[in-house]
């Protein structure tokens, strides 16, 4: 039936055209930003995760700076700590060097104890990195406070957020404490038993010159050869290198500390950046446009809107055919 009142033809041409821009328009906007889910309503569950999971990757980039961070704090204490071994090395080397010697020759080799106990504490005070020194601490009152190093952000399966630390503890690798007690002392400021190294809370200063004690104490930061005209007996000498062989001990276990932090950040950071490219990949996966399958798209939706353009005018013409029928 020809009907001037409705053209259905044009009509059924007019829902195809509208269709097919609608589609052109999703395929332009996708080859334009790049993402097929740009926004919620394109998909809202996919647009959440990548939501999410983007944040995520903001969050870990700045655990990444965290862990660099924190290895430069890690590596200036590694650093301070090897120097000052092979600076105590050279102290129980004076004092081998000084065993059964003129009181003339203990007088001179005090002199560069004396040195090499100024650089310790030189190397101690100097390893600090953006304010924070694991060697040369003051402790108020009880035991040094760890240094936590940030290095991941994690998110459970209930979407809980959480953070890891890599600690660092300070208290059984400081060199040097100048908190009054109840603190310990630092591993060079402690006082040891002559006798064994072993490190007291009670000192006992002992006599230069005088027969050693099994109660004299002495600490690597304060001991000495020679002082007020006085030298130290050979017995008193053998006490302070059994107290810094100790302390060389204890700091070379304070430096394998130190050394397996640092291993643990270097693989924290080279895991980070690898979770980083994943999580990329992964969102990538979930929103982003198939450019390949888009430009096919496209060239197939602007052939079919040229020719929806086209029926749309032959329908609007078919109304014309009908005035025929009046003449």
């Amino acid at each position: 039936m020809a009907s001037i009142m409705t053209n259905a033809s044009a009509l059924t041409a007019l829902q195809s055209l509208s269709a097919t821009q609608k589609n052109l328009d999703t395929t332009q906007a996708r080859i334009s930003t790049g993402y097929r889910v740009s926004q919620a309503s394109d998909n809202a569950a996919y647009w959440s995760i990548a939501t999410t999971m983007r944040s995520d990757n903001q969050a870990m980039s700045t655990v990444s700076d965290a862990l660099g961070l924190g290895a430069s704090k890690v590596d200036t204490a590694y650093t301070g700590m090897n120097s000052a071994i092979d600076t105590i090395n050279q102290i129980k080397t004076k004092l081998l060097s000084s065993y059964g010697q003129t009181d003339a020759s203990k007088e001179k080799t005090q002199v560069e104890i004396a040195a090499l106990q100024a650089q310790l504490k030189s190397y101690a005070d100097g390893a600090t990195f953006s304010g924070t020194n694991m060697l040369s601490v003051s402790t108020a009152s009880g035991t040094a406070a760890d240094v936590k190093i940030v290095s991941a952000f994690n998110r459970d399966a209930t979407g809980a957020a959480s953070v890891s630390t890599i600690d660092v503890n300070v208290e059984s690798i400081k060199l040097y404490d100048a908190g009054a007690a109840p603190t310990a002392k630092g591993i060079l400021d402690t006082d040891r038993l002559g006798t064994t190294g072993a490190a007291v809370t009670t000192a006992s200063t002992p006599t230069l010159g005088a027969a050693a004690a099994a109660t004299d104490t002495y600490s690597v930061a304060t001991l000495k050869i020679f002082g007020g005209g006085v030298a130290a007996s050979d017995t008193q000498i053998a006490q302070q290198m059994n107290v810094v062989d100790a302390a060389l001990k204890d700091m070379t276990t304070a430096a394998t500390k130190l050394g397996a932090a640092k291993s643990s950040i270097d693989l924290q950071k080279t895991f980070t950046s690898s979770l980083m490219d994943s999580i990329d990949r992964g969102v990538g996966q979930l929103v982003d446009a198939d450019m390949n399958k888009e430009s096919t798209r496209l060239q197939a939706l602007q052939v079919q809107q040229q020719l929806g353009v086209q029926a749309l005018s032959i329908a609007n013409g078919s109304s014309q055919s009908i005035l025929s029928l009046f003449r």
